[in-house]
């Protein structure tokens, strides 16, 4: 989850304010903070990650501002409406509602339908200084309102939304461009050079060191985590004791198995499969506490098929 941040001071004429945003004497007015950066790079929660009506990876619009003004505080970030057309409006007299055994219900009414096209242009500032700005443009429809007015409202407020979305994902990751990615939860911007750090040092700085049995243990466990009460001992991290440890590739995908354990989204359990496929893991053996040998296949689809039976059914999906 983002943390929040401080809200930008203002820039007034003698400049900024000594309560400037994250100001240090490593940090220049208007640059983002390191907090900001690594919040930035890192790959979506999954639980902001839904489906549309067609099956779509899907955000809310207002879950994209929630997320503006964390990473960027309240005031660090400007929307202009750049254009609002009326695209189309229809009505049809004596309309009925058809239900899904294809017979008419319901009283007749005169049904509106309204598509509109928005276009936006959405600025983020640092400290009051712009950091940049993004347009986005997309069109909403309302169909077979009973209202007019109804129908008008929302489909502006559709066109409007969709505008933000789209003008957001030229901030990453955290705005759902790697929804763009056939859906995907993996970060598809993953590191940004005008930020890159060279790390000091590394944990273990040789991997051809094989270290002793009590120190593969304690890096197994520190590396997947504590696994929840509620997890099965097949999702759970391997047993350091077994003569093949698993691969690095397997020890990271079984983390977010654990990590994603309680959500009921379909699409992170399919993303989780497709990596380990596309890794050549998705059959590699390991052990877990309970001392049985399984696969991260195998807890793939027992996880999927408890999701199924208490949804009825699966989708899948890709970016609106």
């Amino acid at each position: 989850m983002a943390q929040a941040v401080e809200a930008p001071a203002s820039t007034t004429a003698e400049g900024p304010t000594s309560h400037t945003q994250n100001q240090g004497t490593d940090r220049r007015v208007g640059a983002l903070s390191d907090l900001q950066i690594a919040q930035l790079l890192a790959p979506v929660n999954p639980d902001r990650v839904g489906e549309d009506g067609k099956g779509f990876s899907h955000m809310e619009a207002w879950d994209i501002r929630r997320h503006l003004i964390r990473i960027f505080g309240f005031g660090g970030h400007d929307t202009d409406l750049l254009e609002s057309s009326l695209i189309a409006e229809t009505s049809i007299p004596d309309y009925q509602k058809v239900g899904r055994n294809g017979q008419p219900y319901g009283p007749k009414y005169t049904a509106w339908t309204v598509i509109y096209r928005v276009a936006i242009r959405l600025a983020v500032k640092v400290d009051g200084v712009e950091l940049g700005h993004w347009h986005g443009i997309a069109t909403g429809d309302a169909p077979n309102q009973p209202s007019r007015a109804d129908a008008h409202d929302l489909a502006l407020k559709t066109a409007d939304s969709q505008a933000l979305k789209r003008a957001a994902t030229n901030l990453g990751d955290q705005f759902g461009l790697s929804l763009y990615n056939k859906g995907s939860l993996k970060p598809v911007v993953q590191s940004a050079l005008p930020y890159w750090k060279k790390p000091e040092e590394t944990e273990y700085k040789d991997d051809k060191v094989e270290p002793e049995p009590e120190v593969a243990a304690a890096r197994q466990e520190a590396s997947l985590g504590e696994s929840s009460p509620s997890t099965p001992a097949s999702a759970e991290q391997p047993d350091a004791g077994v003569s093949a440890p698993p691969s690095e590739r397997l020890v990271a995908l079984l983390r977010q198995v654990s990590d994603c354990w309680k959500s009921d989204n379909l699409l992170i359990w399919n993303q989780i499969g497709q990596d380990g496929d596309r890794h050549g893991v998705l059959d590699e053996e390991f052990t877990d506490k309970r001392g049985a040998v399984t696969t991260l296949r195998k807890v793939l689809d027992d996880r999927i098929a408890e999701i199924q039976a208490a949804q009825g059914g699966t989708t899948e999906g890709q970016a609106a």
